[in-house]
């Protein structure tokens, strides 16, 4: 039995090779064909592309051209025009809030004789919300304490004005003038908003030059000027970088009538209810007051801004 048991064993197993030869040599391409159907499944299917992107001709902010024919500040902004073209979802809500804000922004620029380029330094450096560094900067501008109250605005617990959208305009405008006075150029005085006067002006000596397209920088103000021009250059040509939206879609600009105060205010709740708005609404379009009541003590008069009725249909 055990001889037999054998035999039928070794039959059994050249029968099965026997019939894997004929299987293979009447489809010979049949294990291709299979590996390449796998493999096609993991393929990912090349619905998008990557595109480099064509550097843009005459290229200035405020007036000022950009050597971009040097090989140095070539890359540099075709590297600026590549992350902020492609990081889509970032560069989207910028254009959405560009809408909302640059109204508000524009004018003030303009009554202070400073080039409405300069709205894209706000971009970048707050991405037009009322952002916090690191360092303590705050607000659309990153406006830091000293900085601010050295141009007059009221800074402590109770209220903020790095937060007022209107009044940290006017002061970068001014620091900027300044900033322009000191270095002959737009472009510097935009440098010199991020690494600060002295700090430039210390490599202008230092390196024996007077264009920030001729300093030697470091990371953040070396990139700096590109980004402001990547910014400028997309969100004056949304369609070209591939942006695609129409006008329902943008961020409004909603409209506030302006209430004096220069009482005490001991709740921001009660207060906000006898316009018809809740506390949140009255902090948003107020993010300069930053805390639930209005201390006062000098009885200053302040401007509290309170939206027109029937914006926000969902207070009740």
């Amino acid at each position: 039995m055990k001889i037999l048991k054998s035999a039928l064993i070794i039959i059994g197993f050249f029968a099965i090779v026997f019939i894997s030869i004929q299987a293979t040599q009447q489809s010979p391409d049949a294990g291709v064909e299979q590996s390449a159907e796998s493999s096609n499944k993991d393929r990912p299917v090349k619905d998008y592309n990557i595109y480099a992107l064509p550097m843009p001709e005459n290229i200035n902010f405020a007036g000022e051209e950009v050597p971009i024919e040097d090989p140095d500040i070539y890359e540099r902004m075709d590297r600026e025009l590549l992350v902020n073209t492609y990081w889509q979802s970032n560069a989207l809500l910028l254009i959405k809030r560009a809408h909302k804000y640059f109204p508000i922004i524009e004018p003030i620029l303009e009554q202070e004789g400073v080039p409405n380029d300069f709205k894209y330094l706000a971009v970048i450096e707050s991405g037009l919300t009322q952002a916090v560094s690191p360092a303590g900067a705050k607000g659309f501008w990153q406006i830091m304490e000293g900085t601010g109250k050295d141009y007059g605005l009221e800074i402590n617990d109770n209220v903020d004005e790095r937060y007022h959208i209107e009044k940290s305009t006017r002061v970068a405008a001014d620091y900027l003038k300044k900033s322009k006075a000191k270095f002959g150029s737009w472009t510097m005085a935009a440098a010199a908003y991020n690494a600060g006067n002295r700090g430039v002006e210390r490599q202008l000596e230092r390196q024996k030059v007077n264009d920030y397209y001729e300093l030697l920088l470091g990371e953040e103000t070396g990139r700096y000027m590109f980004r402001i021009l990547a910014i400028k250059e997309i969100l004056n040509n949304p369609e070209e970088y591939g942006f695609n939206f129409e006008e329902k879609h943008l961020y409004k600009p909603i409209p506030t009538k302006v209430v004096k105060v220069d009482t005490v205010v001991k709740d921001f709740a009660d207060f906000a209810k006898q316009f018809n708005i809740n506390y949140k609404i009255l902090k948003i379009h107020n993010p300069w007051l930053r805390e639930a009541h209005l201390i006062n003590a000098s009885r200053r008069e302040y401007e509290i801004k309170i939206p027109e009725e029937n914006i926000y249909t969902a207070v009740k």
